[in-house]
């Protein structure tokens, strides 16, 4: 059941990597809808390194997971594997309730595509994936 659960959250992982991957080089699809907006307008103009760097941080999050569960193999104390998924999923979590303002359950901001979207997809997901990584950091312990 913990391999299953691996898979989809390095899948998931990867998956969102990929897609700031390709926002960073010039893709459109979807990514007005990825950035919050304050009256109408985007809060933020990410650049092409800012993006990059959360594809990095996405990547690095699959590759915790697989580290986590034995997929990949690394000269890290499992005490540290453990605790960096346990922060991780504290920092999920954390995005999921959100700043009380732009994003997370939480927000005061709505009535935008990112502030539906936020609270129907992005802040749930979040929180499936604070599961998710808790669970294997759990599972996986020393």
């Amino acid at each position: 059941m913990l391999a299953i659960l691996a898979v989809a959250l390095i899948a998931t992982f990867a998956f969102l990597a990929s897609v700031h991957v390709y926002w960073a080089f010039g893709g459109r699809f979807a990514k007005v809808a990825a950035i919050p907006e304050l009256r109408g307008s985007p809060s933020f103009v990410p650049g092409r390194a800012t993006t990059l760097l959360v594809a990095f941080c996405l990547f690095a999050c699959a590759a915790l997971i697989g580290v986590a569960t034995g997929f990949i193999d690394a000269p890290v104390p499992a005490m540290s594997i453990q605790w960096g998924c346990f922060g991780l999923a504290l920092l999920l979590l954390l995005r999921a309730i959100g700043d009380f303002r732009l994003v997370g359950f939480f927000k005061t901001v709505r009535g935008s595509r990112f502030a539906w979207l936020d609270s129907a997809l992005y802040s749930p997901l979040c929180l499936a994936l604070a599961l998710g990584v808790f669970l294997v950091a759990w599972e996986s312990g020393p």
